[in-house]
């Protein structure tokens, strides 16, 4: 008997506790980025739902920007994706 390694899950956890699937993450044409569509891309791709690659295609994100929403998640919670929030939890790297 063969396990496929690369099996995705039908669903994962989104940020609001509740499951969600492909057909619940933001439509491909979303152009406006509020804190609640970041977020479940974020939980999509940090559940292994969908893959970094997929999501920047997906929706035309820059490297950079989703590497930035999924590092403001780790650090200080969907809070931080909140466009009014930049200034308090943006990254002082250095």
């Amino acid at each position: 008997m063969r396990i496929e390694a690369n099996v995705r899950p039908d669903s994962v956890v989104g940020p609001d506790g509740m499951r969600i699937t492909r057909a619940d993450l933001p439509s491909p044409s979303t152009r406006r980025w509020v804190a609640r569509r970041k977020a479940a891309v974020v939980a999509a791709v940090k559940g292994g739902l969908i893959t970094a690659q997929e999501a920047r295609e997906t929706w035309g994100l820059s490297e950079e920007e989703l590497d930035g929403w999924l590092e403001a998640v780790s650090r200080h919670g969907i809070n931080a994706l909140r466009t009014t929030a930049l200034q308090r939890y943006r990254s002082t790297r250095g």
